[in-house]
């Protein structure tokens, strides 16, 4: 019998797709506390796998993490898109590609 240790968050329905397998898998849920530790570990994990990547499936994946970083710290994804929204017309988005190189400040 071989054991891989994962001690990861994983989707929902990952434990009946191993299941489903003909493979057994060790669950727990997870305390509050112990979820947005390990929902900011997977943001983390999904930014560094859609730098590696770099297409549109790690993309999406990195969106789901976010979604549900935004519930779990007891907002919404209106509030969200709201605040979004209000940063985007306050200081613009990233469509014009604007690198900034320098300031220079008159002494």
């Amino acid at each position: 019998m071989r054991v891989i240790r994962y001690d990861k968050l994983v989707r929902d329905r990952i434990p009946e797709i191993i299941r489903a397998s003909g493979k057994s898998c060790a669950t727990e849920v997870l305390s509050d506390e112990a979820y947005l530790k390990m929902i900011d570990a997977k943001l983390d994990e999904e930014l560094a796998e859609y730098h590696q990547e770099q297409n549109l499936e790690e993309l999406a994946d990195l969106l789901e993490v976010l979604r549900a970083a935004v519930i779990a710290r007891g907002f919404t994804l209106d509030e969200l898109e709201s605040v979004r929204a209000q940063k985007a017309a306050k200081r613009g988005g990233f469509a014009q590609k604007i690198l900034l190189k320098e300031v220079i400040e008159s002494e």
